[in-house]
C-alpha cells in the first residue's frame, strides 16, 4: 500500500512538473499569436496577452501580399527538404560500416568523429573553405558544410549496434549484399531513429540564420530565418523613431506584422512534427528474431 501511494503521489507531482513546464513553454508562442491577431490599439495600449484584442487579420493580409515572403518560404522548403535528404544519405553511408566491429580502422575513425564533436575549425576558416569552394551566394553553401552531425552520426552507430546480428548473418547465407540487406533488412527496422534524425536536421535547417548571414548576398536566396532579421532590423529603427516622436504607428504595424512573420516562419516546421510522431515508438525489434 505504501509503494502504491508513493507511485501516485510521483505520478503527480511528474504531471504537475511537466504541465507547468508546457505551459511555460508555450506561452511566449500564444502571446505572439495573440499579438499578430490583434490591431494596433491593443498593441500600443499593452492589453495583449494570450488572447487576441479586436480580431484582425491584417498583419496576415500584409505577409501573404509580400512576394518576397512567399518567395522565402518557397527556398526555405526547398533548402530543408535538400538539406534534410542528403545529411540522412551520408549520416546512414557512414554509420552503417563505422557499426561493424569487423571494419579495419573503426577506432580511428570513431575517434577521429568524436573529436570533432569538441573541436572545429572556427567560423573564419570555415567562411575560407566555403569562398574557396566557390560556394558563397549558394545554395550549396548552406547544405554541404554541416551535412554530418556527429552527435547524430554516433546516435545512428548506436542503434545499428543494437540490432542482432542474426539478421544480417541470416541474409548474408541467403546471397544477400551488405548494400541490399542496408537497403531491405536493417533501414525498414531503423524508421524511428532515421524519423528522428531527420526531425533535428530539419529543424535545425529551418531555424538556421548564421550560416545565411555570411554566405548568402542574393534576395532570391534569403530563407525565412534571414528575413525575420531584417524585419528585427528594420523594427529597431522604428522604434527609434517612435522615441522621438515620430513613426509611433509605424511601430504598431511593424509588431503585429513582426509577430505575422514568426508565426509564418513557425507554424510550418511545425506541421511536420504529426507526420513523424508515429515512429517514435519503441518495440520495433520485438519479433525480427526467433530464437
Amino acid at each position: 500500500m505504501k509503494e502504491q501511494t508513493a507511485n501516485r503521489v510521483f505520478d503527480v507531482v511528474n504531471f504537475i512538473v511537466i504541465a507547468v513546464a508546457t505551459l511555460l513553454c508555450l506561452a511566449p508562442f500564444v502571446h505572439i499569436l495573440a499579438v499578430s491577431l490583434s490591431s494596433a490599439g491593443p498593441i500600443l495600449s499593452g492589453k495583449v496577452s494570450l488572447l487576441p484584442v479586436e480580431l484582425t487579420f491584417d498583419s496576415y493580409k500584409q505577409v501573404f501580399k509580400d512576394p518576397s515572403m512567399i518567395r522565402s518560404l518557397g527556398f526555405t522548403v526547398l533548402l530543408t527538404v535538400l538539406y534534410t535528404l542528403l545529411c540522412m544519405l551520408m549520416t546512414i553511408a557512414a554509420g552503417y560500416p563505422l557499426s561493424k566491429r569487423k571494419l579495419r580502422g573503426r577506432k580511428l575513425f570513431m575517434t577521429v568523429v568524436v573529436i570533432t564533436m569538441f573541436f572545429s575549425g572556427g567560423i573564419i576558416p570555415e567562411y575560407i573553405l566555403v569562398r574557396s569552394l566557390n560556394l558563397l551566394d549558394s545554395i550549396w553553401a548552406l547544405v554541404l558544410p554541416g551535412l554530418v552531425n556527429p552527435f547524430y552520426l554516433i546516435i545512428l552507430i548506436t542503434f545499428f549496434n543494437n540490432i542482432p546480428e542474426g539478421l544480417e548473418e541470416s541474409a548474408e547465407i541467403d546471397g544477400s549484399s551488405h548494400f541490399r540487406t542496408l537497403i531491405h533488412i536493417i533501414l525498414p527496422l531503423s524508421l524511428p531513429v532515421i524519423a528522428t534524425l531527420s526531425l533535428f536536421y530539419a529543424v535545425g535547417r529551418w531555424n538556421g540564420f548564421q550560416d545565411t548571414l555570411m554566405y548568402i548576398n542574393s534576395p532570391e536566396l534569403y530563407p525565412l530565418q534571414l528575413k525575420l532579421y531584417q524585419m528585427i532590423q528594420n523594427n529597431m529603427i522604428s522604434d527609434l523613431l517612435a522615441a522621438e516622436g515620430a513613426g509611433a504607428m509605424t511601430k504598431l504595424v511593424s509588431e503585429g506584422l513582426k509577430s505575422a512573420s514568426v508565426m509564418f516562419a513557425t507554424i510550418p516546421i511545425l506541421l511536420v512534427y504529426p507526420w513523424l510522431q508515429r515512429y517514435f515508438v519503441s518495440g520495433v525489434m520485438l519479433g525480427a528474431v526467433k530464437g
